[in-house]
């Protein structure tokens, strides 16, 4: 299997497990820092997971987004809203076009280093409060990348018709260490275990019969 594939790596969850499912493919990943609470303990999870499969990974600091952009994860830990994923209260969480400036990049940087495609690890949870995540964007921006790349480089998003659970469960039987993954929005030392990302997190961990941090 050729190696023609950049992964947009969290560090979270989805993207390890498909960090870890399609590594054949994967020549490497790309990890962003946009000022989230979460950015730093989220790259040290992507680094362990790439340096432990021989995968390169790739870091840029997107900065500016926090400087300019308006969500709470660009904020502080306060900010960040409690309880269970619902509009009312995630809202505020969106990071405006955030999977579509990433992606922007990440095919930019694939045509650079004669790639083919690019990854990204949204899933069907993900669609009712983020925009960027919707199989109606993902369509558009996988027409986007092909019309504005002379490799006509191709968006690949495998997880998009299924849940954080089924996620798990494959990540279980490829043998994910999900205790070197991270996706508290708050951005402590350990998972806070109540905002919805954690709450998400520990269900389809529970779920799939995973025991981990």
């Amino acid at each position: 299997m050729a190696k023609d594939t950049l992964l947009i790596l969290s560090g979270g969850l989805d993207s390890t497990t498909m960090l870890h499912e399609f590594s054949g493919s994967i020549a490497a990943a790309l990890n962003f820092s946009y000022g989230a609470c979460q950015n730093e303990r989220e790259a040290e999870c992507a680094r362990w997971q790439c340096a432990s499969l021989g995968i390169e990974l790739i870091e840029i600091d997107l900065a500016f987004m926090k400087r300019h952009f308006e969500s709470a994860l660009l904020k502080s830990a306060d900010d960040v809203p409690e309880g269970s994923y619902a509009e009312s209260n995630m809202a505020s969480t969106v990071v405006p076009f955030r999977n579509g400036i990433m992606l922007a990049i990440a095919a930019g940087l694939a045509e650079s280093k004669g790639l083919k495609k690019v990854m990204m690890a949204n899933h069907g949870g993900d669609h009712a409060v983020y925009p960027d995540c919707r199989p109606e964007f993902v369509s558009a921006m996988g027409s986007a990348l092909k019309a504005g790349t002379y490799a006509n480089i191709e968006l690949i998003a495998p997880y998009t018709g299924i849940s954080k659970t089924d996620i798990a469960r494959r990540g279980k039987e490829l043998g994910v260490d999900y205790s070197h993954t991270y996706s508290c929005y708050k951005g402590g030392e350990h998972h806070c275990g109540r905002c919805a990302t954690c709450i998400e997190r520990r269900q389809a961990l529970d779920a799939a019969g995973i025991s981990c941090e």
